[in-house]
C-alpha cells in the first residue's frame, strides 16, 4: 500500500472512531446498580455499594477485570469475524458496534475499581480514562477549564486521530473482503484487549491512591482516638 493511499485509508479510519464514539456515547452506559447486582452475584464480591471496593485489595479485583477484559475481546471478535466479510465497506458499522463495546468495557473496569460516573465531574474522568488508555493525554488545566459537554466531544476527537493512525496501517486488510474476516477478528480482539488493559492500569493506580488515602487518614484518626 502506497503512501497516500495509507493516508485515505488513516482519514477514513478517523471519521470512522469518530462517528462510531459519537454514536456510541448516549447508548452505551452501564447502569451502575444493575452492574452491582451483577458483580455480587457472579464474581462473589463482598460488596453492597460500589465504595466498599475501596476495602477490598487490588487482588480480589485482578480477576474480575480480566474477566471484563476478555470477555470484551471475545465479543468483539465474534462482531469482527461477522461484519469483516464486508471488508472496508463495513468499517463504519464496524467501528460504531466496536466503540459500543469498548465504551462499556470501560465503565465496568471503573466501577469494578470504585469509580462512578453519576456527576458530570465523575463522567469526565470516565473519558479522562478513555483518553489516556489511547494513549491520548491533556493537560490538568485543560480539563479544568472544559464543561462536560465540551469536554466529552474534544476528547472523542483526539481518541479519533490517535487511534485513526495506529489502526488504518494494521486494518488495511479489509479492503480484501475475502481475506477480512479472520484478520478483522483478530485485530477486533486485540483492540479491545490492549485498550483495556492499558485503562485498566489506570483504574488500578487510582484505586491504590485512594485506599492509600484511607489508609492515612484512618492511621491519623487512630492516633487521634489513643491521645
Amino acid at each position: 500500500m502506497s503512501k497516500s493511499e495509507t493516508s485515505v485509508v488513516q482519514r477514513v479510519f478517523h471519521s470512522a472512531v469518530r462517528r462510531g464514539f459519537r454514536r456510541a456515547y448516549p447508548h452505551a452506559e452501564v447502569n451502575p446498580e444493575k452492574y452491582l447486582a451483577d458483580v455480587r452475584r457472579i464474581y462473589k464480591l463482598p460488596i453492597e455499594n460500589w465504595k466498599d471496593v475501596y476495602m477490598l485489595d487490588e487482588q480480589h479485583l485482578l480477576p474480575v477485570a480480566d474477566r471484563i477484559i476478555s470477555s470484551s475481546s471475545r465479543m468483539a471478535a465474534l462482531e469482527g469475524m461477522g461484519l469483516g466479510m464486508g471488508g472496508f465497506a463495513t468499517v463504519l458499522p464496524d467501528m460504531g458496534i466496536l466503540a459500543a463495546i469498548t465504551l462499556r468495557m470501560l465503565q465496568k473496569l471503573s466501577l469494578i475499581h470504585g469509580f462512578e460516573y453519576s456527576t458530570a465531574d465523575e463522567i469526565a474522568a470516565l473519558w479522562v480514562a478513555a483518553a489516556t488508555a489511547a494513549g491520548v493525554n491533556f493537560t490538568r488545566e485543560f480539563l479544568e477549564k472544559q464543561a462536560v459537554e465540551r469536554l466529552v466531544p474534544r476528547i472523542i476527537d483526539a481518541i479519533a486521530v490517535k487511534v485513526g493512525a495506529e489502526v488504518a496501517e494494521k486494518w488495511a486488510g479489509r479492503v480484501v473482503p475475502l481475506l477480512s474476516a479472520g484478520a478483522a477478528a483478530a485485530l477486533n480482539y486485540y483492540f479491545v484487549r490492549a485498550w483495556g488493559a492499558r485503562a485498566h492500569q489506570h483504574f488500578r493506580e487510582k484505586h491504590r491512591e485512594v485506599r492509600s488515602n484511607l489508609a492515612v487518614r484512618e492511621a491519623f484518626v487512630s492516633a487521634i482516638a489513643a491521645r
